[in-house]
């Protein structure tokens, strides 16, 4: 789902403090159990506080915090330069101005820009005028507003099978940036992708990273899942308490019990319907709406 337009909630939140314009197996070594949490699932921004700040932006990772959200989710590309930057779409154009900014530059694909041009690039006016101004944010800035925000991340590979080896340059970024190190990976960051052979290499060439399949594997393929990940991610719109029950009978690649975090729930009826399935974190847009429906 994508962003809504700011809401007098996120207005009274932006009246707080600074302007955002300017500038969530283990957990990494075991996930935290449903009852070490007293039942409640985790909230997760989408995207930052995706429904009230421009997606993806450091102005949405900074409303997530003033929210009172620990874990925000994110979208990872490779630009035509080898920078990795932090856009959900392969194209430029729903989220920013490239189409008036580069007009010959069809079809305006994360890949075929350098970052530099990227860096250009409003990637908030389309979200209301209040947030003209905001950027794409590189890795490196999005990790770096991140552990300055005290927060933790649910980093997703985008559209692997565009981006040969993007799991080492990932993984290369977060080393640089000390999000390798025994604090991070045990409590602060999970990778995940829509590519099983993308998390498979993520788990093969740091075993001590927490994982995440995004999707429903049909249950009898859950095993074999559960060797390279520590969580099972599918839509809210496919699962069942039956599903997630399935999923929690087994051990992900950490020899802890395997998660299920579903996404993208947006309003408090369907919250309250996948906790009481037993989930064990909602990802949402709307994290406060989320988190008033379930505790």
């Amino acid at each position: 789902m994508y962003a809504r337009p700011v809401t007098a909630t996120a207005a009274a939140l932006l009246g707080i403090g600074a302007t955002l314009v300017s500038g969530p197996a283990a957990r990494a070594a075991g996930p935290t159990a449903p009852s070490e949490r007293h039942g409640e699932p985790l909230v997760i921004a989408h995207r930052g506080a995706s429904a009230y700040a421009p997606e993806n932006t450091l102005a949405a990772v900074d409303l997530a915090d003033r929210m009172g959200f620990d874990w925000v989710e994110n979208d990872v590309q490779r630009t035509e330069d080898g920078e990795l930057v932090v856009l959900h779409d392969d194209s430029l154009t729903r989220t920013t101005d490239v189409e008036q900014r580069f007009p010959g530059r069809a079809p305006w694909r994360v890949r075929d820009f350098t970052a530099a041009e990227i860096a250009t690039l409003d990637a908030g006016g389309w979200f209301g005028a209040a947030w003209t101004g905001a950027r794409v944010p590189t890795l490196k800035q999005y990790l770096n507003r991140v552990d300055r925000n005290h927060q933790k991340l649910l980093l997703e590979i985008k559209r692997p099978e565009l981006y040969p080896g993007i799991e080492r340059d990932v993984l290369r970024v977060l080393r640089q940036e000390g999000w390798l190190d025994r604090s991070h990976v045990r409590r602060k960051l999970v990778v995940q992708s829509f590519g099983a052979d993308s998390v498979r290499a993520v788990h093969r060439q740091r075993p001590d990273v927490v994982t995440g399949f995004l999707g429903a594997p049909p249950v009898a393929d859950l095993p074999s899942y559960a060797a390279f990940t520590d969580q099972i991610n599918p839509s809210h719109t496919t699962l069942t308490a039956d599903y997630v029950a399935a999923a929690h009978r087994l051990k992900g690649a950490h020899g802890k019990r395997l998660q299920v975090h579903t996404w993208t729930v947006n309003d408090a009826v369907g919250a309250a319907r996948v906790a009481g399935f037993g989930v064990d974190g909602i990802i949402t847009d709307r994290p406060d709406v989320v988190r008033d429906a379930v505790g």
